[in-house]
Protein backbone atom coordinates (compact mmCIF):
# COMPACT_ATOMS: atom_id res chain seq x y z
CA UNK A 1 0.00 0.00 0.00
CA UNK A 2 2.71 2.60 0.79
CA UNK A 3 4.67 1.61 -2.57
CA UNK A 4 0.76 2.51 -4.36
CA UNK A 5 0.75 5.96 -2.17
CA UNK A 6 4.32 6.61 -2.89
CA UNK A 7 4.33 7.21 -6.40
CA UNK A 8 1.90 9.97 -6.61
CA UNK A 9 3.37 11.34 -4.04
CA UNK A 10 6.86 11.80 -5.97
CA UNK A 11 4.96 12.62 -9.17
CA UNK A 12 3.16 15.57 -6.77
CA UNK A 13 6.08 16.70 -5.36
CA UNK A 14 7.75 16.65 -9.23
CA UNK A 15 5.07 18.36 -10.72
CA UNK A 16 5.09 21.38 -8.02
CA UNK A 17 6.98 24.07 -8.85
CA UNK A 18 9.56 25.10 -6.12
CA UNK A 19 8.72 28.40 -4.73
CA UNK A 20 12.73 29.27 -4.17
CA UNK A 21 12.69 32.98 -3.45
CA UNK A 22 15.30 34.49 -6.47
CA UNK A 23 17.67 37.15 -5.85
CA UNK A 24 17.42 40.58 -7.26
CA UNK A 25 20.41 40.98 -10.17
CA UNK A 26 23.40 42.89 -8.23
CA UNK A 27 24.74 46.09 -9.48
CA UNK A 28 27.22 44.96 -12.11
CA UNK A 29 24.62 42.52 -13.68
CA UNK A 30 21.76 45.19 -13.87
CA UNK A 31 24.49 47.56 -15.39
CA UNK A 32 25.44 44.88 -18.02
CA UNK A 33 22.09 44.25 -18.69
CA UNK A 34 21.22 47.87 -19.50
CA UNK A 35 24.66 48.47 -21.39
CA UNK A 36 23.45 45.87 -23.90
CA UNK A 37 20.11 47.06 -23.94
CA UNK A 38 21.07 50.39 -25.09
CA UNK A 39 23.65 49.07 -27.62
CA UNK A 40 21.33 47.28 -28.94
CA UNK A 41 18.88 50.37 -29.12
CA UNK A 42 21.57 52.39 -31.08
CA UNK A 43 23.01 49.88 -33.07
CA UNK A 44 19.51 49.08 -34.61
CA UNK A 45 19.23 51.88 -37.50
CA UNK A 46 22.42 50.80 -38.66
CA UNK A 47 21.23 46.94 -38.85
CA UNK A 48 18.51 47.91 -40.66
CA UNK A 49 20.58 49.68 -43.09
CA UNK A 50 22.77 46.98 -43.58
CA UNK A 51 20.34 44.55 -44.56
CA UNK A 52 18.52 47.04 -46.52
CA UNK A 53 22.23 47.17 -48.80
CA UNK A 54 22.95 43.42 -48.78
CA UNK A 55 19.74 43.17 -50.62
CA UNK A 56 20.19 45.99 -52.60
CA UNK A 57 23.76 44.33 -53.65
CA UNK A 58 22.83 40.62 -53.42
CA UNK A 59 22.10 39.63 -57.12
CA UNK A 60 25.77 41.88 -58.19
CA UNK A 61 27.71 40.00 -55.52
CA UNK A 62 26.28 36.22 -56.30
CA UNK A 63 26.94 37.63 -59.97
CA UNK A 64 30.67 38.55 -58.76
CA UNK A 65 31.00 35.01 -56.94
CA UNK A 66 29.77 32.83 -60.11
CA UNK A 67 32.34 34.36 -62.60
CA UNK A 68 35.64 35.31 -60.19
CA UNK A 69 34.90 32.36 -57.43
CA UNK A 70 36.95 29.55 -59.38
CA UNK A 71 39.79 32.34 -60.29
CA UNK A 72 39.82 33.35 -56.58
CA UNK A 73 40.07 29.63 -55.39
CA UNK A 74 43.12 29.25 -58.07
CA UNK A 75 44.84 32.03 -56.39
CA UNK A 76 44.19 30.52 -52.92
CA UNK A 77 45.62 27.95 -53.41
CA UNK A 78 49.01 28.77 -55.13
CA UNK A 79 49.65 31.05 -52.50
CA UNK A 80 50.41 29.11 -49.03
CA UNK A 81 51.54 32.40 -46.80
CA UNK A 82 49.46 35.56 -46.86
CA UNK A 83 51.35 36.98 -43.87
CA UNK A 84 54.59 37.40 -46.70
CA UNK A 85 52.93 39.82 -49.13
CA UNK A 86 51.80 43.55 -48.64
CA UNK A 87 47.98 44.90 -49.29
CA UNK A 88 47.20 45.01 -53.05
CA UNK A 89 47.35 48.15 -54.61
CA UNK A 90 45.59 50.00 -57.75
CA UNK A 91 48.27 51.21 -59.91
CA UNK A 92 47.23 54.71 -62.36
CA UNK A 93 46.94 52.41 -65.14
CA UNK A 94 44.24 49.88 -63.25
CA UNK A 95 46.48 47.16 -62.92
CA UNK A 96 45.89 45.48 -59.35
CA UNK A 97 49.63 44.44 -57.89
CA UNK A 98 50.40 42.16 -54.96
CA UNK A 99 53.81 42.52 -54.13
CA UNK A 100 56.33 40.69 -51.58
CA UNK A 101 57.10 42.20 -48.19
CA UNK A 102 60.76 43.13 -48.55
CA UNK A 103 61.58 41.08 -45.20
CA UNK A 104 59.65 37.79 -46.55
CA UNK A 105 61.62 34.81 -46.40
CA UNK A 106 62.94 33.92 -50.33
CA UNK A 107 60.60 31.46 -51.88
CA UNK A 108 62.16 28.00 -52.73
CA UNK A 109 60.13 25.93 -54.99
CA UNK A 110 58.99 22.64 -53.90
CA UNK A 111 62.14 19.99 -55.25
CA UNK A 112 60.21 17.34 -57.19
CA UNK A 113 61.55 13.99 -57.05
CA UNK A 114 63.61 12.53 -59.90
CA UNK A 115 61.75 10.68 -62.32
CA UNK A 116 61.72 6.98 -62.35
CA UNK A 117 62.87 4.94 -65.36
CA UNK A 118 61.62 1.55 -65.83
CA UNK A 119 64.38 -1.05 -66.50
Amino acid sequence: MKQILAAPLVTLCLVTPLHAEEEPPSLMERGAQLFFEGLKQEMAPALEEMSKLIEEAGPALQDFLTEMGPKLRSVLEDVQDWSVYSAPEKLPNGDIIIRRKPDAPEETPPSEPAPQIDL
